[in-house]
Order: structure tokens, then C-alpha cells, then sequence
């Protein structure tokens, strides 16, 4: 595959000399650093590129130029190549131009020149902008394929592992691709075992399990060391948060995931409210983001790893992980998270994965492109669902058992769905059963003020219906709630249980558990505001309070 296009813009030949220069000093491995000084002569040579389907990655454009501006020409450009990220040149007096054009033509950036030295003020931006495009956008294909069918369970646990892992594959459905279906049939010997992964070196694994898998994708599964200074359990926003800090400030760190990285939140199609990305990001961009910066910090991540136990041996924390392993520390912080809950009626379980999806199944939505799909749940991440699924589907139905969205819902998104046609929401509604054989065919629901009972047909229904937080590992071990949910500083005694189950002088710090050196943070802690930025900060806060206790042990 030719290497992706940088098309780099400027109408005076000393700038676009020096750009040039720059951008292949860092990126010719890699790219084709192409300059034009004309918009005019930028846009044929995008046209031509296309034609030879030639693919570009980044326009880097100045802003002031006397035929078309920058910004002209970006309008022009996004037809040829809309993904194409952009970034705009201004001097200090077109910052009102840059600014402007970020909604006009979804600019990515804009850089204020001269950017010297480049390595500080111009690499680390296009990095990251590159980065970004590689990981959103189709490339020709060369890596990873699954093959099997849109109704079969496994298959849509694999492509759900591959996808929340930042994995490339291919899909390959075999009732749709005759040629597929004979390539499996060469593999499984047509006794329909499904689905199969077929790797670049030839190699193929048939119904893999998630550790399998990640293990032939070249994932991390066992740690480098049987001790670390701070173990994380789980590793969504709250666990990369310590991770993180952790790692940057130099505690040996792992983090234990038994999934995927961005845990509940890496499976938000759109996450607007977060500081600092005024565009909004996917929660698999921002768990892609939080793993890379982790990894880089020098954090270790160990995924298909679940914990089954924690115990105390004197001033050590000790974690037994499903296979069997043990690893030590002195200090903890459980940021296991939440899972979606199942949908407990009839018919549910028989056809999860062929038609019912928890959560939002991002790499579901568009095989069900002009259906009717219908979203369970009121809170923000089935908002956040509804209008990721309203861009495939012709309609989406959201059935809420609550009297309205704003009781549990961001007002932004609530103004967004009720803004969206082909959102309908039915409140005071909810499922009774399910129907159907191979897949889902139709849904009961339920008005709960009438008690009126009807059958209404759908192809696919996503589940976002409360939260159960993963803590059966430290049962016995440290204080949960009834309904498991780990409690922490001043929600852990009253009265005199301080006396009986506090074994030092000082008060437990604000995110510390019933067992001194062990934290809790995000949503597994009893209390936690549930929102994705409120969980970085507690996985954050928690290294803190981390090395105030490592400093008394």
C-alpha cells in the first residue's frame, strides 16, 4: 500500500520550503510530504490522488493567501477527502479566521507560526492527529479477518473484543459472501463452528476465547514481575487515571483488565461534555488516548486478566488472578467498575448477541442500517446510544420505565434527542418478553400506567439498564454496601465501628477502604458521582493518597 499523503499548503515559497522541510524531517518514513503553493493546485493534486485511490491523511494549509484562503480551500478539500484531518497556519491576526472555521469546515487545529523548535510545538500535534486518523479511518485491508454470521453470538463477542482493543479486522459474513462461507467450510470442515479468525501469517483460530485471542493478536496477558509498588484492578477511566499518575511518577505499575481498556465508557459513541475536546470524543478514542499515555509512562496493562481473590500477608496486597497467578504490592486501587444488567424476561438470554446487545454494540449498528431498532434504558449512556444508532438507523425507539428523560439524563442530551426525527421516546414503558428463533423478531412492552401489554417488531435492541458493580473478588476483604458496592473514608464506619475494624491512629483517607493501602476509586466506590471525568480525577486523587500511605509503610 502507498504510504498516506501529507498535503502541506502555502503561498510563499520561503514558509512552504521550511514546512517541507520540517514535515519530512519526521515524517517521510512513514508519509509522502507533498506541497503545493496554490489552493488550485492543491485541489487537483487531492483529485488525482483519489483517482489513483491514494489516500491523504492531513492537510496542513496556511490561512492567508490571496486566491482562495485557507479556509476555502478546506471547505473544497473535505469533498475530496472528508476524513482527512485539518489543520490551519495563522498569524496572531487571523486567530479569529482559525477560530471561526472550527465549526465552518470541522477544523482539528489551528497553529499560531513560527512554531519553533518543531519537535515542542508542531510533532507531538501532528502526531496525535495522525494517530487519530489511522485509528478511525479504512484502510486497504491486509490484517486480521472473522468470518461468520450476524446472529451468532461468538461472533459478535470476538469482533466486540477486536474492536474495544483498537484491533483492526475485517468482517466476513458467509451468508452474504459465498466465497467466505467456503473459505470456513475449508477451515471447520463445514461442521459450522463459528466464527473463525484468520491472522495475516496464515494462521487460524476456530471459536477463539478472549484470551486466545488476545494472545495471537499480540496483546499483553501475564506480567513482566510477581511485584509491583501499585497494582490496578481494571483499567476504564478511573484505573487508566492511576495508571497514569502512577506510572509517571514512578511507581511500578499493572493494571488487571479482564475485557478491554475504557471499560463502560469505551463503549460510549459520544462522550460531548469532557473537558477540553469542545468537538466531543468516542469512548473508544479516549481509552485508545488514556492506553497509549499509560503504556508510554512505562504502565504495564494485562488484559484477559480477571481477578478471582485478594488477600493480606503483613505490609503485602496479594491478587489471584484467574489462571492461577499471584501478583504482590503494597498498595491498591480497585477501579473494577460496573457492568451493564441483564434484561431479565423472557426469550433475553437465548438471543443475546443475535439481536440484543448490552450496551451501545457499536460494531452492530450499521448492519442495522434503515431498520427500526429500539434503545432500553434513561440514562446518558442510553441517550448516548440512541443518537449514535440514530445515524444507521430509520428509527430509534427508546423505552424508559422513568416518567421522563431529564430525571436521569444530561440536559444537552435530552435537548439533542427530543432535536433528533427519527428518535421516538416512550416513557413509562418497559419489556416483558422477547421473540424469536435464529435472531430478535418483535418485543412485548409494557404501559406501566395502563398495564396495556403490546408486540412491536425489531431487529436489534440495545441495553442500558443500571449498573452492577464487579466486587466479588474482595468479598470478606474489605467493606461493600448491599449491593457491592466498596465503601470508602467517611462512608465506612459510624459510631464505634471505627474501634472494632480501623487498625490505625489516623482517619482512612478520603478514597481508602476498610483495609489500610487499599483504594477504591470511579464507580465500584460507594457514592461516586458516575461520570467519566469524576472517575479520572478519584484514579488520579487516589496516587496521591497512594504515596501518603507508601511513605508510612
Amino acid at each position: 500500500m502507498a504510504k498516506p499523503v501529507i498535503l502541506t499548503l502555502d503561498d510563499e515559497a520561503g514558509v512552504l520550503d521550511a514546512v517541507e522541510r520540517d514535515l519530512r524531517r519526521h515524517y517521510r518514513g512513514d508519509y509522502r510530504i507533498i506541497k503545493a503553493n496554490n489552493g488550485s493546485e492543491a485541489l487537483n493534486t487531492a483529485q488525482e490522488l483519489r483517482k489513483r485511490e491514494q489516500q491523504i491523511a492531513l492537510y496542513l494549509v496556511d490561512q492567508r493567501m490571496p486566491e482562495m484562503t485557507g479556509t476555502e480551500f478546506l471547505v473544497e478539500a473535505r469533498k475530496v477527502y472528508p476524513q482527512a484531518r485539518k489543520v490551519l497556519l495563522t498569524a496572531y491576526a487571523d486567530t479569529e479566521a482559525a477560530i471561526s472555521s472550527i465549526n465552518e469546515v470541522e477544523l482539528d487545529y489551528y497553529l499560531m507560526k513560527p512554531w519553533d523548535p518543531p519537535e515542542q510545538n508542531l510533532y507531538p500535534i501532528l502526531d496525535d492527529l495522525l494517530e487519530d486518523w489511522h485509528a478511525t479511518v479504512e484502510l486497504p485491508y491486509d490484517g486480521i479477518r472473522v468470518a461468520g454470521t450476524l446472529w451468532s453470538a461468538k461472533s459478535h463477542d470476538v469482533k466486540d473484543f477486536l474492536s474495544r482493543n483498537l484491533i483492526p479486522y475485517q468482517w466476513l459474513d458467509i451468508e452474504a459472501d459465498e466465497s467466505a462461507k467456503e473459505l470456513v467450510d475449508s477451515v471447520t470442515g463445514g461442521h459450522g463452528r463459528l466464527p473463525v479468525v484468520f491472522f495475516p501469517d496464515g494462521s487460524t483460530l476456530v471459536e477463539p476465547d478472549a484470551r486466545g485471542l488476545a494472545e495471537k493478536a499480540g496483546l499483553q496477558t501475564k506480567a513482566a514481575q510477581e511485584y509491583y509498588d501499585l497494582i490496578i484492578i481494571g483499567a476504564g477511566p478511573a484505573g487508566l487515571g492511576a495508571g497514569v499518575y502512577g506510572a509517571s511518577e514512578g511507581l511500578r505499575t499493572v493494571m488487571i483488565e479482564k475485557s478491554a481498556t475504557g471499560g463502560q465508557a469505551g463503549t460510549s459513541s459520544r462522550i460531548e461534555n469532557y473537558l477540553g475536546f469542545p468537538k466531543g470524543l468516542s469512548g473508544s478514542d479516549l481509552a485508545r488516548r488514556a492506553t497509549a499515555q499509560a503504556k508510554r509512562l512505562g504502565a504495564e496493562i494485562l488484559l484477559t486478566q480477571e481477578v478471582t481473590g485478594v488477600r493480606i500477608e503483613d505490609k503485602y496486597r496479594i491478587v489471584t488472578l484467574a489462571d492461577g497467578t499471584e501478583l504482590s504490592c503494597k498498595a491498591m486501587v480497585i477501579a473494577s467498575g460496573v457492568s451493564v444488567r441483564k434484561l431479565d424476561v423472557p426469550g433475553a438470554a437465548k438471543l443475546a448477541g443475535a439481536g440484543i446487545y448490552y450496551g451501545a454494540a457499536l460494531t452492530e449498528a450499521a448492519y442495522y442500517r434503515g431498520e427500526n431498532v429500539h434503545v432500553v434504558g434513561g440514562a446518558n449512556s442510553a441517550g448516548q446510544g440512541a443518537m449514535f444508532f440514530s445515524r444507521f438507523a430509520s428509527k430509534v425507539t427508546m423505552l424508559v420505565r422513568g416518567s421522563s428523560l431529564e430525571a436521569g439524563m444530561s440536559q444537552y442530551l435530552v435537548d439533542q434527542i427530543n432535536s433528533t426525527a427519527n428518535i421516538e421516546v416512550l416513557t413509562d414503558t418497559e419489556v416483558t418478553a422477547v421473540h424469536g428463533e435464529r435472531s430478535l423478531e418483535s418485543i412485548d412492552i409494557r404501559d406501566r400506567n395502563t398495564g396495556e401489554v403490546r408486540t412491536v417488531r425489531t431487529p436489534a435492541m440495545f441495553i442500558f439498564i443500571g449498573a452492577a458493580a464487579h466486587t466479588g473478588f474482595v468479598d470478606g476483604v474489605v467493606e461493600r454496601n448491599r449491593t457491592g458496592f466498596i465503601a470508602t473514608g467517611p462512608n465506612l464506619f459510624h459510631g464505634e465501628d471505627k474501634l472494632n475494624k480501623w487498625p490505625l491512629k489516623r482517619d482512612p483517607y478520603l478514597l481508602e477502604t476498610c483495609v489500610p493501602g487499599i483504594f477504591a476509586a470511579g464507580d465500584v466506590r460507594q457514592g461516586a458521582v458516575r461520570r467519566v471525568a469524576s472517575a479520572v480525577g478519584e484514579g488520579a486523587i487516589a496516587v496521591s493518597f497512594v504515596h501518603q500511605y507508601l511513605k508510612s509503610v
